[in-house]
């Protein structure tokens, strides 16, 4: 929601009339000089929208205001060539309207148009968020990148490596938005203030990483590209198995960690709707680009969201700090999941990242069944893992 500054104005003064804390407002709107406003400059308020009502009998701006639990300077601020002491019954004014529900339904078939919309506008409620593309997909699309805080620990969570696994993106799309909720309203998450998680975290978020794979999956093939892809599925026209990206290559299994045995022991040695881990490692847009931000960001925590099994893969060959293993407990315990330290499977973003930064790095396989799972499993997938993303953020040993 934007504002005009008036004379004396100050952030200070507009968190405590929108009871939004004064930090992100401040972030909302990183080229003004916070101490030296401008009368006619334009801020930004995040949390809120503007509706316009008509007014009705009885209504004063103060009554307005109490409905509102705000301050009735805020409509004053909203509504300067209005008199409030001669409102007239049908004329329009402006209402500051605090955003108290989420923007994302998770409960859905996530396309990337989904995602680009629900960026959008959660971009335009909450100007905190800073928004950029890390690269593209074979086929053009943007690969976004979330990020929120500025704190010196940093945290990177990502999802929808894998085309079937697309669920993973509205269960890390609903946490965002939850996440973002919580701040601009001062309500915990399970007892996590999540303003103090603000401040000392920085969070970076890869809610799709294969757009083209997943758009596959859920429409069906593109029809530039409906022959090649019939052939690379065998003939058949149901995409709903396709875990690769839209060239037939695995994503999660290009990168270069212990990629060579990967690539030797696999089946599928050309294109396919899964396991072919590519004719070299890093050879994918869509891994390269993911390689480049791990390498430019140097995360201290890193969460890949895939599916099935209930289950959480955090070791690689003896690397992985002690640090791991006790965020793996409480991992388990919040979320029921069980612990696994190491599997007979390499080359994967987990593996390379422990590999390369000796941080801690963890496979996330939400849910259990047969992929593409269900939305019906949403609800409960949401519930066991909202535990392990607030662990992964608040909790520093």
């Amino acid at each position: 929601m934007k504002i005009s500054v008036r004379s004396g104005d100050t952030f200070w003064y507009y968190s405590q009339l929108f009871f939004i804390p004064a930090g992100l407002i401040i972030d909302s709107n990183p080229s003004l000089d916070p101490n030296a406003l401008k009368i006619g400059s334009e801020v930004e308020i995040p949390g809120f929208i503007k509706e316009s009502y008509t007014i009705k009998q009885g209504d004063t701006f103060w009554k307005l205001a109490e409905q509102r639990n705000i301050h009735v300077d805020g409509l004053l601020l909203l509504n300067g060539n209005i008199n409030p002491d001669a409102l007239k019954i049908g004329s329009a004014i402006i209402l500051p309207s605090r955003v108290t529900t989420p923007i994302v339904n998770g409960r859905q078939g996530y396309s990337f148009d989904i995602l680009q919309r629900d960026l959008t506008r959660l971009k335009e409620i909450y100007p905190f968020i800073r928004l950029r593309s890390i690269g593209e997909s074979v086929l053009g699309k943007p690969l976004y990148k979330i990020k929120i805080g500025d704190g010196s620990k940093k945290v990177h969570m990502n999802a929808s490596f894998h085309a079937n696994e697309w669920i993973t993106t509205s269960v890390l799309m609903t946490f965002l938005n939850d996440f973002l909720l919580s701040l601009t309203n001062m309500i915990p998450i399970r007892g996590v203030e999540t303003l103090s998680v603000y401040k000392a975290v920085t969070l970076s978020i890869v809610p799709m990483v294969n757009p083209d794979g997943v758009d596959l999956v859920l429409k069906g093939p593109h029809s530039a590209m409906k022959d090649q892809l019939l052939n690379i599925n065998n003939g058949s026209s149901d995409f709903t198995g396709w875990k690769a990206n839209i060239r037939g290559v695995d994503l999660n299994n290009q990168f270069p960690a212990k990629w060579e045995l990967e690539k030797e022991r696999k089946e599928v040695k050309s294109p396919a709707p899964r396991d072919f881990p590519g004719d070299k490692p890093l050879s994918e847009p869509e891994t390269i680009a993911m390689a480049e931000l791990a390498q430019e960001e140097l995360f201290d925590r890193m969460l890949a969201l895939h599916t099935q099994g209930k289950e959480f893969y955090w070791g690689y060959e003896g690397l992985e700090p002690p640090e791991a293993e006790r965020l793996a407990e409480d991992f388990e315990r919040v979320s029921g999941y069980r612990s696994v330290r190491y599997i007979d499977s390499y080359a994967g973003y987990k593996d390379w990242y422990i590999k390369e930064y000796r941080k801690p790095a963890f496979t996330l396989e939400l849910g259990k069944g047969i992929n593409p799972l269900p939305l019906s499993q949403f609800d409960e997938i949401y519930r066991d893992t909202l535990g392990i993303f607030l662990v992964s953020i608040y909790r520093w040993y």
